[in-house]
């Protein structure tokens, strides 16, 4: 009987493992059907009849992106949207430009662990554990180094070089998703109680409405 429970609790637990990442495809791949009306947890697939080459390949990601923008940077995902071949292999990729002082600003990728490479400049990384210990773990990276943020936790870089920074970063999801913090926050639509955000933060309802205006 002890054994029987044993086994119960192992294959619970493993389903649990699998269910939480993207399910593995079961055929060659499943080309994104991006005019379907149809909605599943991805996207349905084309017919593999019609599927090219052009499906399986993005160009664009050797163009700098346009950081003339109040943070700075720029971001060129590469997910699903871009590259319908990515549909079911849970992976996606992104270039990031950073002027001078330019900032990737505080955020979390519900579905995705992030694995970051600065090809050129120096841009300081880092990320906040969960509750309780809310522990800040940063670095300082340069040109060819390698940095990991952990599935759904806060993260951002920062070019703390004196020239244009550019990293790639690859993603565990063919749709990552992005939640920055201040547009969550400050810009939600309808926008959060100013009651609520003043207790959370516990600052005065007129900081959190100047906040609040931007957005």
């Amino acid at each position: 009987m002890a054994l029987y429970i044993f086994l119960l609790s192992l294959l619970a637990f493993s389903f649990a493992l699998v269910t939480a990442f993207e399910p593995s495809p079961l055929q060659d791949f499943c080309v994104a059907d991006l005019t379907s009306s149809v909605r599943v947890n991805g996207q349905t697939c084309m017919d593999p009849k019609m599927v090219k080459a052009d499906h399986f390949s993005f160009s664009g990601l050797h163009l700098a992106g346009n950081t003339s923008n109040p943070l700075g940077s720029k971001v060129t995902p590469v997910t699903v949207a871009q590259l319908p071949g990515l549909n079911t292999l849970g992976i996606s990729v992104a270039r990031l430009d950073y002027a001078p002082k330019g900032v990737i600003p505080p955020h979390t990728h519900p579905r995705a662990t992030e694995v970051l490479t600065v090809i050129e400049g120096s841009l300081e990384v880092g990320f906040v554990t969960t509750n309780p210990d809310n522990r800040f773990i940063s670095k300082v990276l340069r040109k060819g180094d390698v940095f990991v943020f952990p599935l759904g936790l806060v993260h951002f870089q920062r070019n703390v070089g004196s020239g244009n920074a550019v990293s790639i970063s690859g993603l565990s999801s063919q749709n990552p998703g992005v939640n920055t913090i201040a547009n969550v926050v400050f810009g939600s639509n309808p926008s959060i109680s100013t009651d609520v955000l003043a207790k959370a933060f516990q600052v005065d309802k007129s900081i959190i409405k100047s906040l609040q205006a931007p957005f």
